[in-house]
């Protein structure tokens, strides 16, 4: 069955055992998980998605596992993917004592998983969808307001626009404030502006990903949603060169004997597991001798804006519907 994000409070979750926690919103997938975790006092047994694919006996082993000596146990199985819907499937029809909970990405509606637990009378499906900027405001009010810190209501939606619809995101700001003001009770909007940064990073990040994965829609979509300034062409062109060199780096560690997966998986910094069917996308959509020249053309574009600060962001607009490819001219009016 499926219960909304916003229903947990009313509804009767304790007689369930078996929860898909799926969604973007990763702090309120927290919150939820915590929610059904505190409705069972019990052992809490952490699982990455990764571990169980690799060795699934033991994992079943340890699910069937009663204990007469043992309390009641909670199984978290995090990072989960489609990759995993059978031993969901199979978990579910089982009568299990234990809480199991499993941490989802985004799962699309075609999902065997997401459609048969969605229909299932014993587990529980729970959508986290981004939240609203109204919704992140409140919660950063009620945080001021605790606190009788005084603050402009400009300066809230400042702060909750900047968190992309996360409320995890919104409360690693509020931390940051919190640390910052100790004892001050006013908060202005510059030291709002100059001590969060998540949103533009963040869309940043997206412009490059959507970009590099010669997605014309989505890119445009953000070019249109941003004002962009002329000193985020240097911040978007930093993020372009850091993520054009990771997918180098990555074909240069690609040999006959290696799949992507397993290069991806091995790629040092660890890649982050969100981010990794974008990064192979992109890695089967470039060609060795394209991301050299790709990487070639930002520094030389980096050069011209350095030198034309006044032309920057129609430098860097030019360029993205460059490497969009020539289709995406179509979208330029858009985006001006």
């Amino acid at each position: 069955m499926i219960i909304k994000s916003f229903e947990i409070e009313k509804k009767k979750i304790s007689k369930f055992k078996f929860f898909v926690v799926y969604g973007e919103n990763e702090g309120l997938k927290n919150e939820i998980i915590n929610k059904i975790k505190n409705e069972q006092n019990a052992e809490e047994i952490k699982y990455d998605e990764t571990q169980i694919l690799k060795n699934k006996s033991e994992f079943f082993n340890e699910i069937k596992n009663k204990s007469f000596f043992k309390n009641k146990r909670t199984f978290l199985i995090e990072r989960c993917t489609n990759k995993i819907e059978e031993i969901v499937l199979e978990i579910c029809e089982d009568n299990n004592e234990d809480l199991i909970i499993f941490n989802c990405g985004l799962l699309e509606k075609k999902s065997k998983l997401r459609n048969h637990i969605e229909k299932s009378l014993v587990g529980v499906i729970i959508p986290c969808y981004k939240d609203n900027s109204q919704s992140l405001a409140n919660i950063a009010k009620n945080f001021f307001n605790q606190r009788k810190i005084s603050i402009s209501y400009e300066t809230i939606n400042l702060l909750a626009s900047r968190c992309n619809g996360d409320r995890g995101y919104l409360q690693k700001e509020l931390d940051k404030v919190s640390n910052y003001l100790n004892d001050k009770k006013i908060v202005t909007q510059k030291e709002i502006y100059t001590l969060t940064n998540l949103y533009e990073n963040y869309s940043a990040s997206e412009l490059v990903d959507a970009t590099l994965s010669k997605n014309i829609k989505k890119a445009c979509e953000i070019l249109n949603e941003n004002n962009y300034t002329h000193e985020d062409t240097f911040l978007i062109l930093r993020v372009f060169l850091q993520k054009a060199k990771k997918i180098n780096n990555l074909m240069e560690n690609i040999d006959g004997e290696k799949n992507l997966d397993e290069v991806i998986s091995k790629f040092r910094p660890p890649i982050f597991w969100k981010d990794k069917p974008i990064i192979k996308k992109q890695v089967q959509i470039w060609s060795f001798e394209k991301i050299k020249l790709l990487i070639f053309k930002l520094n030389d574009l980096e050069v011209k804006i350095k030198k034309n600060n006044s032309l920057s962001l129609v430098l860097m607009k030019n360029f993205i519907y460059e490497t969009l490819d020539q289709k995406a001219n179509n979208y330029s009016l858009l985006a001006r």
